[in-house]
């Protein structure tokens, strides 16, 4: 019998290894990083300064720059995230002070959009951090909503990984507003020396087939692997906007 593919509730998220991550994947603004805050640029550039209410980051870990890109737009965002580290991270950042890795990042997203804050201190100022299960959100209950690799990053199972997209649709009311970035074809993987996390290789056929019957105005584009990273495995990200039908 082959094995069962891991799936979200298997895997234990307060042990995320936060340190780790942010070491490979954050320390420097990558190229690939660049590419996904210029694509999102273009997208919020056309909402406008404050001209969404509430949106959300779909499992936000502790990435901040989708937090910076939203802040051009959003008047406020809430950050949901199920694992405790990756909410202690969250919170820290905003109530002490960001770790100063995360400027550059600021300074790449208030360059493409001046809607963005002055400071990376303001744009935090905009997002409240909730513990929860993205799963659990309310159908509708946002103008907006984000989410960079976390369907395809949660579980190994493709009908899952689906269930995760609709989710993040549908939390979203008729006629607004979804972003959002994919790792493409990414398996199974590690970060740090041990640590195997879930992973579930996608591509833009597999994710446009998920989003098409949800939305309109779907847009598909995509980002070549970034040698600059760690080799996860993928072949690279996929970008996504589209608006909830």
């Amino acid at each position: 019998m082959p094995d069962l593919p891991t799936r979200n509730d298997d895997v234990d998220w307060d042990r995320w290894p936060i340190a780790d991550y942010l070491a490979e994947n954050y320390r420097d603004l990558h190229p690939s990083d660049a590419a996904v805050i210029a694509h999102h640029s273009a997208f919020y550039r056309r909402l406008g300064p404050g001209g969404i209410g509430r949106s959300v980051e779909f499992g936000a870990g502790p990435n901040l720059y989708p937090l910076i890109l939203a802040s051009a737009a959003s008047r406020r965002i809430e950050a949901v995230e199920a694992g405790a580290g990756n909410v202690a991270y969250l919170e820290r950042q905003i109530v002490c002070g960001p770790d100063a890795s995360w400027l550059p990042f600021h300074a790449l997203c208030r360059r493409l959009n001046p809607g963005v804050p002055a400071t990376l201190a303001a744009s935090l100022a905009r997002v409240r951090v909730v513990h929860g299960d993205v799963r659990e959100l309310e159908p509708g209950g946002y103008d907006l909503a984000s989410m960079h690799f976390v369907a395809e990053g949660a579980t190994e199972d493709r009908e899952e990984f689906g269930a995760f997209c609709r989710a993040f649709a549908r939390c979203v009311a008729p006629g607004g507003h979804l972003v959002a970035a994919f790792m493409e074809n990414m398996p199974t993987y590690r970060i740090g020396p041990v640590s195997r996390w879930p992973g579930c290789p996608v591509d833009p056929a597999m994710v446009e087939n998920v989003f098409a019957p949800l939305t309109r105005e779907l847009t598909l584009s995509r980002i070549d692997s970034d040698p600059t990273l760690p080799d996860y495995g993928d072949s690279g990200m996929v970008l996504l906007t589209a608006v909830r039908s």
